[in-house]
């Protein structure tokens, strides 16, 4: 079997765990503008089965794209609840990065986060993947109170998230499958498991060709793409992608878009926190607006709004 690693020594790195997916983004139609509708944190989580996305097949990791779109029925258990979240940083004791937010996110929702640099976006994200702890109120992901987690525990949780971040965050001295296959390794997947999982994750990324290259002989596209099969190879419930295309040029941009799509058609929860207003605008998902730390606007089928791309 070729070697995945280059010998350049042993440069340590950490990497987030991520699952893939391909697909081409539908093409959405509008039948009028969406109500604007608040949705807040629920008191009662029922303990029920999750619903699945439209377009989700049990026994497949990757459904046809159809019906892209539709608003997820939100009954049964969120995936997300912030219930009366504030998130005070010390050096700004009197400016609340997040201030009284409560809102539920549901299986298979797709959710927009969208406002101004400075909002509390990173702060909102940052919390769900437990790296920063809410000053005050309860958020909950995956049925697990993050305010009171152990830090023992967080590893664990953030085996239930992929994470796609803006600048990829590959290991230069690995080449592609060595990428992926690095977050099966570091939750001690047997070998056979990964030599299974990571060729299909980078077929249906587009990048079966290039599993032997090295991260430095991609375009940003394709090395975006890396990223999104990293995340999804442990085929996680949540996916959180922080800016993924804010790096990219827009026609690269649709086609990592096409793909967070299609995994979202799985049946997989997507947040991302992003400036691309004409992406937001098009796909028409569920949009939640930060200003100054506050939700000011929570609106199903949303468009971006009037938020300079700053």
């Amino acid at each position: 079997m070729p070697s995945h690693l280059r010998n350049t020594g042993g440069t340590d790195a950490s990497g987030d765990l991520v699952t893939p997916s391909t697909a081409p983004v539908p093409s959405v139609v509008t039948s009028g503008p969406e109500p604007v509708r608040t949705i807040t944190a629920s008191t009662d989580v029922a303990q029920t089965n999750a619903p699945v996305a439209s377009g989700a097949t049990p026994g497949g990791l990757y459904a046809p794209l159809e019906g892209s779109g539709a608003v997820v029925p939100h009954t049964g258990t969120p995936t997300i609840s912030l219930r009366n979240v504030t998130v005070i940083y010390p050096a700004q004791p009197n400016k609340p990065a997040l201030d009284n937010v409560s809102l539920d996110i549901y299986p298979g929702e797709f959710v927009f986060v969208v406002g101004h640099s400075g909002s509390g976006k990173s702060t909102f994200l940052r919390l769900l993947t437990r790296e920063l702890k809410a000053t005050k109120g309860d958020v909950i992901v995956a049925g697990q109170n993050l305010t009171k987690m152990r830090n023992w525990k967080v590893p664990y949780l953030r085996r239930q998230i992929g994470t796609v971040f803006q600048d990829f965050k590959l290991l230069p001295d690995k080449t592609i499958y060595g990428n992926v296959a690095f977050a099966l390794e570091c939750i001690g997947k047997p070998r056979s498991v990964i030599e299974t999982q990571v060729p299909e994750v980078l077929r249906l990324v587009g990048l079966a060709e290039k599993m032997d290259s090295f991260p430095d002989q991609l375009s940003g596209g394709e090395q975006q793409r890396v990223s999104v099969a990293r995340a999804m190879v442990n085929r996680p419930p949540l996916l959180v992608c922080d800016e993924p295309t804010g790096n990219l040029d827009p026609a690269i941009s649709l086609g990592i878009m096409k793909l967070l799509d299609r995994i979202n058609q799985t049946g997989t929860t997507v947040v991302m926190a992003t400036h691309d207003r004409e992406m937001v605008d098009s796909m028409r998902r569920r949009v939640i607006a930060l200003e100054a730390g506050e939700v000011v606007r929570d609106q199903e089928r949303g468009g971006y709004g009037f938020y300079d791309a700053l």
